[in-house]
């Protein structure tokens, strides 16, 4: 009740303004006797995934909390863990605003935030100051001004500094929002970002004495061969996870509506049916070697669980908790738990 009648006042505002606004009174409510306004206890529902034992299978996706601010409110709600970034080596703005829009009729957001964020730096204070014990993924992507041909710099830097903080690294190289980035998907650049990466961690498990599994972010926008030439590097450099999928270009099931023309990634429940279509294609390819997390559309328990059908092994949740709150969180847990 409580988040319905807030998301009804956030709902009149702009939804940049209106994310800021919740985000600030998260941080400010957390660890108080006032998170009891969204804070929820149910059974634990565990999933190992990438070596890692999760609580339950719902976590928040990258996006939602940029800079870390927030971690210990995103726990108190319930979620298995908490995606942080996309976080850059530099503090940048992102793209001018508006950026950010809803299609309520379709329960969809485009946004082409372009990874605004505080900086890597800003970020691990964040981490270390959060108190929950939450398992907090850290999504790593590259400055805009960042040469796409150096772009394995700026993730290398990220990784290094967040290294001992985080219980998983992602790898963002699908955002649409970023030119050039999605090129880092294909071939050698691929190859080499996910080598060097592999290398990376090598070293950094030997100096920090702990492995940090880490995962590839995928676009939705891909054609069957190039899920499996992602598929067949993942597999060879011998990465942790994969998580499919980012935002949509496709407008598909939303034309006609107000803010449907905007140019960024569509994120929602138009995109459920094609990431989980892609997470199929992509498991088979796999061939059970790698985890996945689903993302991408996620509405109801329902599609929850077709994710999870279809070879992810949990999943995460985005537009669809804006739309439908912490009680989604709950539902899809409750799900998991009785399939």
């Amino acid at each position: 009740m409580f988040y319905k009648i807030a998301q009804k006042v956030m709902f009149q505002m702009d939804p940049e303004r209106a994310h800021h606004l919740a985000l600030n009174s998260l941080k400010s409510t957390a660890n108080s006797p006032l998170d009891c306004f969204y804070a929820q206890q149910f059974e634990p529902a565990p999933v190992e995934c990438m070596g890692v034992t999760f609580p339950n299978p719902v976590g928040l996706a990258a996006g939602m909390d940029k800079d870390g601010e927030c971690i210990d409110g995103f726990h108190a709600m319930g979620f298995g863990h908490i995606e942080v970034g996309t976080v850059t080596p530099r503090p940048q703005p992102g793209n001018e605003q508006p950026r950010l829009f809803r299609l309520k009729p379709a329960k969809a957001i485009i946004n082409r935030m372009g990874f605004n964020n505080k900086g890597v730096d800003n970020l691990v204070a964040n981490l270390k100051q959060a108190k929950s014990g939450a398992l907090v993924g850290v999504n790593i992507g590259k400055n805009k001004d960042t040469p796409v041909e150096q772009g394995k710099d700026d993730y290398l830097i990220c990784m290094e500094k967040v290294y001992q903080y985080a219980a998983y690294i992602a790898v963002n190289i699908s955002s649409p929002n970023t030119p050039g980035l999605r090129s880092l998907q294909y071939g050698d650049l691929l190859d080499d970002l996910l080598g060097s990466l592999k290398a990376k961690q090598k070293d950094l498990a030997e100096k920090h004495g702990k492995y940090v599994p880490i995962a590839l972010k995928i676009a939705p926008d891909l054609s069957p061969d190039e899920i499996e030439k992602i598929a067949e590097s993942l597999i060879k450099n011998e990465f942790d996870g994969a998580i499919a999928t980012n935002t949509t270009l496709s407008r598909d099931g939303v034309s006609g509506l107000q803010n449907a023309t905007e140019s960024g990634g569509l994120s929602g429940k138009p995109l459920n049916a094609l990431s989980t279509l892609v997470i199929k294609q992509l498991s088979e390819c796999l061939k059970g070697k790698i985890p996945i997390i689903g993302v991408g559309g996620i509405n109801s328990s329902t599609d929850a669980l077709d994710k999870i059908d279809a070879g992810a092994a949990m999943v995460q949740i985005f537009s669809g908790f804006i739309y439908q709150g912490p009680k989604l969180i709950k539902d899809i847990v409750d799900a998991y738990r009785v399939r």
